[in-house]
């Protein structure tokens, strides 16, 4: 019993073997609680079709051992007298310890978020590399703003860095801002998707599909075959037209007849017009009308649309509609319109025609 009471570093035998197994029963019960929560969780993700019960027990089942010891020893260490300095100590060693494994954490929770995305979207290869690469951005931010904490926890003057380092981020980002315009422009493109690798759009008098997205660029084969390369921020400031995204296609075209077509023909036209339209497949028929006089025809125009976006689905039904209008006009002696123009020469007074 007089060992128990005997003094060493101003705290009884028995303060420091009370301190000593507060601290691993501390360590234990956080263990336990460790093992219980994400066993709580995993069980609860096989029943529900969320991913967040998933997220949660994978950032439970990382608390690291050595966090929990070191929860576990702060708590042991407040049954004990330390000195100044020790207490300090203790303290810094927590922080730091909880620096670490909240950037462990906020880590796993990026690279859990990233993946879930890519999965949610159904990513192709370019945007999942995108993605990974913001990751990585973001990592890599989480783990420089643990360090400033770990060195000011230290006793490391980090304001004067952390100055430094807002002077040269500026540079930094004056000189390469076009790359980072691109790379959140990308990341733009990836979490709104304007368009996606297949897509056919048009820029400007530039056309083409969608090859690959990548952190700066993006790549289109144009329709003559060669590859262009767009920034992405020029891309997305420019006005872009996803023909892909078209759900149907509205068709204008226009035909003229000569002007010595009768009346009673003239009044059949748009309704010869409407039948043939109507009886192609996937079309519905908007509008048929005579439209002006023109320099050398009577004019008509007329509007459909296609239900399906593809250009050869529009073709074959064009080309439908103009033979089966050649096929009708030719049958009621209709004659399609061309430019003409008719001279009419008189005789100038008292001149005697010729024979």
């Amino acid at each position: 019993m007089d060992l128990l009471n005997q003094t060493f570093y101003g705290n009884t035998l028995t303060d420091w073997l009370t301190a000593l197994g507060v601290a691993v029963a501390v360590w234990i019960v956080l263990a336990f609680v460790r093992g219980w929560v994400t066993q709580r969780f995993q069980k609860l993700a096989e029943k529900t079709s969320t991913r967040i019960d998933d997220g949660i027990a994978d950032l439970v089942s990382r608390t690291r051992g050595f966090f929990l010891l070191l929860v576990g020893l702060y708590a042991g260490s407040r049954f004990v007298t330390l000195g100044g300095s020790a207490l300090q100590a203790t303290r810094i060693v927590l922080v730091l310890g909880i620096t670490l494994q909240a950037a462990l954490w906020a880590q796993r929770a990026v690279q859990l978020s990233i993946e879930e995305l890519i999965r949610k979207r159904d990513s192709d290869p370019s945007t999942a590399t995108t993605l990974r690469g913001v990751s990585l951005l973001l990592r890599v931010a989480i783990w420089s703003v643990a360090l400033l904490l770990a060195l000011d926890n230290l006793g490391f003057e980090v304001t004067t860095l952390v100055a430094s380092l807002g002077i040269g981020g500026i540079a930094v980002a004056l000189a390469v801002q076009n790359i980072l315009g691109d790379l959140f422009s990308s990341l733009s493109i990836v979490l709104d998707k304007p368009f996606v690798i297949g897509d056919f759009v048009v820029v400007g008098d530039m056309m083409g599909t969608i090859e690959h997205i990548g952190l700066k660029t993006t790549r289109v084969r144009s329709l003559s075959g060669e590859q262009l390369v767009f920034g992405n921020s020029d891309l997305l400031s420019s006005r872009l037209r996803n023909f892909k995204r078209m759900q149907e296609r509205r068709i204008l075209f226009s035909f003229g007849v000569v002007y010595a077509t009768p009346q009673d023909k003239l009044e059949q036209i748009p309704r010869i017009v409407r039948e043939i339209v109507e009886s192609q497949p996937e079309v519905r028929f908007d509008r048929a009308h005579f439209k002006q006089f023109g320099a050398s025809s009577l004019d008509f125009e007329v509007v459909y649309y296609v239900l399906r976006p593809d250009y050869n689905v529009f073709m074959d039904v064009q080309q439908a509609i103009n033979l089966a209008l050649f096929e009708r006009f030719t049958q009621l002696g209709i004659e399609f319109a061309f430019p003409t123009q008719t001279v009419h020469v008189e005789s100038m007074p008292g001149s005697t025609p010729r024979p």
